[in-house]
């Protein structure tokens, strides 16, 4: 999957409220997913670079709330 940086952009600057309803009692942090958003747009959205716990949350938070978008 490529990931498309415009809409993540959007994603972390102003729909955070969506990452923090998807992170609703999860046990995970907000910030956690917003971090591993933002370390890709630093990238350039290489998924390659992520380890294997940042590849877990883009999975589970990050590209459900990506391909919603992208519908």
């Amino acid at each position: 999957m490529e990931v498309n940086l415009r809409v993540l952009r959007n994603l972390l600057s102003k729909r955070t409220d969506e990452i923090e309803e998807s992170v609703a009692g999860t046990g995970y942090l907000a910030k956690t997913v917003i971090g591993v958003g933002t370390f890709l747009l630093d990238n350039e959205g290489d998924l390659d670079l992520l380890t294997a716990k940042q590849r877990a949350t883009f999975e589970k938070f990050l590209r459900p709330l990506l391909d919603k978008t992208n519908r």
